[in-house]
Order: structure tokens, then sequence, then C-alpha cells
């Protein structure tokens, strides 16, 4: 049986007062789309922190989790850091604090290539670019920019370059579009769905808007306080939720869908 690229098991996190991830199991395997939905404070963050070990300080993770195979769950930094890359590329919520402020677009990219992918020199300045084209940024003056200099969907577009530079097998996206408006968040979507299909790439995608989830993935875990209420394939759940919890998001979504629209609510499936 293949390794998954991600298993996680009896997963909890907590502070010192409090279990704030509560006994968490799941699996993403190659190819494979795999949502993480709840509001604030589900836990559903922490969960993706806690896969790369990159957790805030107070914060202590138990049970298992390995990614590509190796342990994550109380490994040491040496151990953890070779897997944030090629094993696994995060892109998170808001760009603007992911990004250095003080170092510019390419030289940015450049690291993890040079330090996953051994490469230097002149093929080290043609995968910068190819990174950048692929993301729709080609033009040379984004590599010599600051990200200060960039729009919010242009950092977010650097920040997927980065974390797809060093040619990871899963991809972890959290909240990637939150800050985005609603043009800007759908071509980033576009964007993320291209490139995972192109790659056959795992992604963990986290988000508290379900029909962002429902769009980009095909299986849910529903969090509400920390623990899994349900879960299931997306339209299975959109059709028929279980859960009183699951039950409100979804309606939340289709009297949010249509607000944005304007011209009537729809169903599970997009019809009016």
């Amino acid at each position: 049986m293949t390794e998954a690229l991600l298993r996680v098991s009896a997963l909890r996190v907590r502070s010192r007062d409090a279990a704030l991830v509560d006994g968490i199991d799941f699996e993403v395997a190659a190819g494979e789309r795999l949502g993480l939905i709840g509001e604030s404070g589900s836990g559903k963050s922490l969960t993706s922190l806690a896969i790369t070990a990159l957790l805030p300080d107070g914060l202590r993770a138990t049970g298992s989790v390995r990614l590509a195979g190796v342990e994550t769950v109380g490994a040491d930094e040496q151990s953890v850091r070779p897997l944030r890359g090629p094993a696994a590329g995060v892109v998170f919520q808001e760009p603007l604090t992911a990004l250095d402020p003080l170092m510019r677009v390419g030289r940015q990219i450049a690291e993890p290539i040079r330090r996953h992918l051994g490469l230097r020199g002149s093929a080290l300045d043609r995968a910068v670019a190819e990174a950048l084209d692929e993301v729709r940024l080609g033009e040379q003056r984004f590599a010599r920019a600051f990200p200060h200099e960039l729009s919010g969907g242009q950092r977010q577009r650097v920040a997927i370059a980065i974390a797809l530079a060093a040619r990871p097998r899963l991809l972890i996206a959290d909240e990637p579009t939150t800050a985005l408006d609603v043009t800007v968040q759908s071509e980033v979507l576009d964007l993320l769905d291209r490139l995972v299909a192109e790659r056959d790439m795992g992604l963990l995608f986290v988000s508290h808007d379900l029909a962002v989830v429902s769009r980009m993935t095909d299986r849910v875990l529903v969090l509400q306080r920390g623990a899994v209420v349900e879960e299931g394939a997306v339209r299975q759940i959109l059709r028929a939720p279980q859960h009183p919890y699951t039950a409100q998001l979804v309606a939340h979504a289709r009297v949010l869908d249509a607000a944005l629209d304007g011209s009537g609510p729809t169903d599970v499936e997009g019809r009016r």
C-alpha cells in the first residue's frame, strides 16, 4: 500500500488550560483534495500549523502526524525543516506578513530553490523566472519588486510561487484568499486549482467558507470547537448535512451566494 502524503492520527493541540484540537484523524494522498472547514476558533488553522511543526509558543501537539513518512509531532526543528518545501508547501492567509518586506520577490523565490533543489547561477535565475511565469507574473519587473510594491493578489501569487518552488507533493493552503476581494479571490483559486491539477499534488485546503471549499476540494472535514463533527464527500455533505452545525454552514453559504448574486437562492448544484 502506498504511503499517504499526509497521515494525521489522534492529533491534539493544547494550550496550558484547554484542548484546542481534540483527536483529529485524516489522510491526504497524491492527487487528493481535502478541505478543513469551520468557524474561527474551530481548530482548523492550528491543525495545519501542527502538521509542519509551526505552532505558536505555548501550544503543544500530541498524537501523530506523518508527513512524507516522517513523524513531525515531537520532532526537532532540524528534522522538520527539510520537509517544508519538498514535502509540503504552505500558503498562508496574509501574504504581506508571510513575505520578507526587505527582500526582493525574485530572491525570496530563489531561496527554497537553492536550498532544496541545489540550483545556482543561470539555472537558478531560469527557475525563478519559470516560477513567476507559472503564477502569471512573468514580467521581469516582478522579480525586482519588493512586496509592498505589489497588489494583494500579486503578493498572494508570489506566496504561491514560493510554496511551490521546491516542487512539493502536498500543498497546504490556509485561508489563502480571505484577505482578497471577490474578483481577485476567484483568480487566485483558479490558479491554485490549475497548479494542483497539473502537478498532481495533494491539497489540504483550510477555510471558513463552504462555497470556496466545495469549489476546491472533493472531501471535507467539518470542525467545531476542535473536533470533527462531520466528514465525507463535499457533494454529499452539501446535499444532506447530518450535523446541525454543518447544516448551518450549508444554509449560510446558500444565503450568501444569493445575496452576492442578487438573483435569488441557488441549490447545492448551483442551479436556480
